[in-house]
This record gives C-alpha cells, structure tokens and sequence, in this order.
C-alpha cells in the first residue's frame, strides 16, 4: 500500500521516535538514585550484573557493569531492600529503557550516614576529637588489652602480629559483640572494665572489616563517650582502611586495620635488637677512642716529677705505719702476758679462799641452826606439857583464863574442848 506524501509529512520513524525518547530520557535522568527491592539477580558470563527492580507498583530492569561489579562490596540478593544510583539508558534494539547502576547500597545507609554525621558534628563542637586531648601511647608497653570479638579473625590477627612483633608483651581479652543491638553495650562496658582497673598500658577497641551497618557499634555515642573517659590510651582499629568511624574520631590513635593497632601499639623487635647492637657498638667504639685519647695523658704524668715525690712521700708513710705496728704488737704481747700471769695467781690462790668461806658459813648455818630449835614453842609439848587455848587465844597467865567459858586443851599429838 502507498500512501499520499502529504499524508507522511510529520509522521516519525520507530528509529526517530525511540531516539528522541532516548535523547529526552537519558539526559533528564543522566543521574537518579531509586529505591526498590531486588528481584531475580544474575551474573552474566561476561560479569555483568543483571537484576530487576520493583516496588508494589512498578518495576525497573538494571545493570551493572562488571568493572562496577567487582567493586561492590555487597552483591544484593533476591528481595534485598536497596538504593541503585546510575542513569536511565534507552536500547533501541528492543525498544526499553533500563537503569545503569553505578552504586548498590542497602536502603537504610542513607538514614545510617546521616545519623553519622550528625553524630560526628555533636562530638566534634564538644570538643572530643580535639588533637590537644589526645594521649602518646606508651613506647614499651607490658600489657595490652583488646575490647573485640573472642571468636572473630580481627583478634586471631591481632594476636599472630604480637608474638611475631613483640612476644614479650601480654594480651588480655575483654570479649564483646562487635555486630548487632548487644555489640555497642557491650563494648562500652569492655572499655570501662580496663579503664577502671588501670592493668593494661594501651587499649585496642575494634574490629574486621564490613559494610556500614555491620561496624555500626563502632559510630554509637554510648561507645564514644566510654572512650572519651578511658583513662588508658586507646587505638580505634576498625574496618578496613577506607573505613572511618566515630570511635577512630575520638579513640588516642587511629590504626586502619586491626593488624596495623598492634604495629602502632608495640615495636618490632627485631629493630629493638639491631639498636641495641648499635648502641653498643657505638659504646665500644667511644671508649676506645677515649682510652687512646688519655693514654698519652697517662703516661706522661707517670714520668711526671711531681708524682715521684708523691710515690716516695706515700713509701715512706708506708715504712712509718708497718714500724708502728711491729711497736703496737710488741706493747699488746706484754699486755696480755701481764694479763695471764695476774689470772694465773688468782688461780693459784682461789681455791683455799672458797674453801675457808665454805667452812665459815657452815658454822654461822649451825649456829643458827641450834637457835632456831631451842626457841621452838613446839618444844615444850614433845617434852609433855600442854598448852590452854580459850577463844582461839594462848593463855599464858591465870588472870587471863576464864572458868566459865569452854577452853581447849593442846598437847603434841592432839588437842580437845573441855566445857
């Protein structure tokens, strides 16, 4: 069929009509980011990621390309809730427009990085990332403590970098969850567990690597601020290199990955074991340079005359000192034989001195010996006479005696009541 040419003035190819509508569409939309669900996602032989996204009205194809691809640090998954950023490209081929997708994130990393750099901004005018606040970690330290996961590779790393850096430190760890609801208490309360007992030099909080929500514990203020009050230094080590987070903000020393805290926390000992061979080089070397610097000195006030004088005048005090002993020893001989012959006669004459003390205490001893006996009162009753007793009193006169109340009778072996 033909058609008159006036009749086909205006009228637009399908080629024409689909490449002003891919003119119009992709430069209204050379940049727009979407959110929807992720539907039916794969990967081409070639790389590239195909997928399609939708929401309860509408869907959307997608593409990304596998140079972009390969740097996604999340490849999403079948009904994942993400934001696609990219532009709108039309394939005339097929008659479609599709969303070339530049950046994959998770949907709620919008409302993640503004709760973050609200955060940040808080701290910041409070004065906790201020550099004059900031503490030099010990050189040498003795006992490190690591706030992490016991089970999560960050520690295992941590752990194999010291004992090949620096064996001779020690490591306590305070286990904590370092992902999820629990991980920013927990983690707080393992800061001020080492912070209130002071037995650890330096403090290491951190973690592996990950996506934003997974080191999100690490840009909570409740862990900030446990920082903030550590009274150890404390090395923030999390994530990754191009990770930052709060914690790196205000923590003393920010360390890129777990691995490089132990680096900047202890030094190599193999480099402690070269500078010391060196300072002892360097000692040997200057005192051998001394030594031959003084030696000329040294030997030329050996030839000194005055130094003569000093040796003879030091002779002969020398002479004088060992005559004076030999006069000494001589005057302590004569005193100590003063002293045996003296002990000698005291020796000689002791024994008749004792026995005439002995002889004359035994007479002065019998002497007194007789007079005690014959002033016994016991006496006269062994010799049969009796005495009289009245009211527990000796009557030794009539006058004294009362006939009318009772009175005891007492002779040596006994005694009785009469009346």
């Amino acid at each position: 069929m033909q058609f008159p040419d006036q009749e086909l003035s205006g009228v637009l190819s399908v080629s024409d009509l689909t490449d002003e509508i891919k003119l119009m569409l992709e430069e209204q939309f050379d940049w727009v980011s979407v959110r929807g669900e992720v539907s039916r996602p794969q990967t081409s032989r070639n790389g590239h990621l195909y997928f399609t996204l939708k929401d309860s009205g509408a869907q959307l194809s997608c593409v990304t390309w596998n140079a972009v691809r390969q740097q996604l640090e999340h490849i999403p998954k079948h009904g994942d809730e993400v934001i696609v950023s990219g532009s709108v490209q039309v394939y005339p081929p097929h008659g479609q427009y599709q969303l070339i997708a530049r950046s994959i994130r998770a949907a709620g990393l919008g409302a993640l990085q503004l709760a973050f750099e609200q955060l940040k901004r808080k701290l910041h005018e409070e004065g906790l990332f201020d550099e004059s606040r900031k503490r030099a970690l010990p050189r040498y330290p003795e006992v490190i403590g690591i706030v992490t996961s016991a089970t999560g590779a960050a520690f295992q790393d941590m752990r194999n970098t010291l004992e090949k850096r620096y064996p001779a430190c020690e490591v306590r760890l305070y286990h904590a969850s370092v992902q999820g609801q629990q991980a920013a208490p927990e983690i707080s309360e393992g800061i001020h567990y080492f912070s209130e007992r002071e037995d650890v030099d330096v403090l290491i909080v951190g973690r592996g690597g990950g996506s934003l929500e997974d080191l999100w514990a690490f840009n909570e203020e409740i862990v900030a601020r446990a920082i903030s009050e550590c009274r150890v230094p404390v090395i923030s080590a999390v994530g990754h290199e191009t990770d930052f987070s709060i914690s790196d903000f205000v923590a003393d020393a920010r360390a890129a990955t777990p691995t490089q805290a132990i680096v900047i926390a202890v030094p190599d000992q193999n480099d402690l074991l070269m500078k010391i061979n060196d300072f002892q080089l360097t000692i040997e070397k200057r005192l051998v340079d001394m030594l031959n610097r003084h030696k000329d000195t040294v030997m030329r006030f050996l030839d000194n005359y005055a130094l003569h004088k000093v040796k003879q005048r030091i002779a002969r005090q020398t002479e004088t000192i060992s005559w004076q002993k030999k006069q000494m020893a001589g005057l302590l001989q004569g005193r100590l034989q003063q002293i045996r012959d003296r002990t000698r006669h005291h020796s000689d004459t002791l024994p008749g001195l004792a026995i005439r003390y002995l002889v004359q205490r035994k007479s002065d001893w019998n002497a007194l010996h007789h007079r005690l006996i014959s002033t016994d009162p016991n006496a006269p009753l062994k010799k049969g006479y009796t005495r009289i007793y009245q009211e527990d009193s000796w009557v030794r006169s009539s006058d004294q005696f009362n006939l009318e109340k009772p009175f005891d009778v007492e002779w040596s072996d006994r005694k009785i009541r009469i009346g």
